[in-house]
């Protein structure tokens, strides 16, 4: 009997070690302070939104991080937003938002998966750490080269910010920025992009 007891004793603790870590586990996240919109212009209005993709590609991408033990509670956002100019070309914002810890490891992820195997797009400068100078918030950039069915290709900069409630990819596929390859430009407008999509609060206040 007392064996008996002690193996009952052994796993009461046992569970209860369990409990506690996923309670630990679960307060390692950080809390969903912000989320990411989806505005009808960014770069203070230079470019319009031309396609929310939110619906369909936003939540595809939601079901392939749902099950990361790096983020929780999360949706996707996927838009196409085009130059009001006579500049030729797209910027796509791809993103997430919810809760997310290790942001220095989501934030490489999230650019690895541009030159994955069997990818169309292929990485020509490997990604770097291109933060404004100032900015609290983390952005790395890369070059890469997208090739399509026809055979054309383009060679654009990337870049990526991972906070604590979000994650976005730019993808400035633009001619200008094909031309100039500019990853520090690229960072810094990212930034910009960062302040216009992402709210925090009841009222939808912006985020710092």
């Amino acid at each position: 009997m007392a064996i008996i007891g002690g193996v009952f004793l052994l796993i009461v603790v046992l569970l209860l070690t369990l409990v506690l870590a996923g309670k630990k586990l679960e307060n390692s996240y950080p809390r969903a302070e912000f989320s990411l919109t989806v505005p009808r212009a960014l770069l203070e209005g230079h470019f319009k939104l031309a396609k929310d993709d939110s619906p369909t590609k936003g939540r595809a991408l939601q079901r392939s991080w749902r099950h990361s033990w790096d983020t929780e509670a999360v949706q996707g956002v996927v838009a196409v937003y085009q130059s009001a100019s006579v500049e030729r070309g797209d910027l796509v914002v791809t993103g997430i938002y919810g809760r997310l810890k290790n942001t220095d490891e989501v934030r490489s992820r999230v650019l690895a998966g541009n030159g994955s195997k069997n990818s169309q797009v292929k990485v020509l400068t490997p990604a770097e750490d291109e933060t404004p100078p100032g900015s609290r918030i983390k952005i790395s950039c890369e070059a890469v080269t997208r090739t399509w069915a026809d055979g054309s290709t383009l060679t654009y900069p990337v870049c990526a910010w991972v906070d604590g409630a979000t994650w976005a990819q730019v993808a400035d596929m633009t001619l200008l920025a094909s031309m100039n390859l500019d990853l520090k430009a690229t960072a810094r407008s990212t930034l910009q992009i960062r302040s216009e999509m992402v709210v925090g609060g009841l009222v939808g206040s912006a985020a710092p």
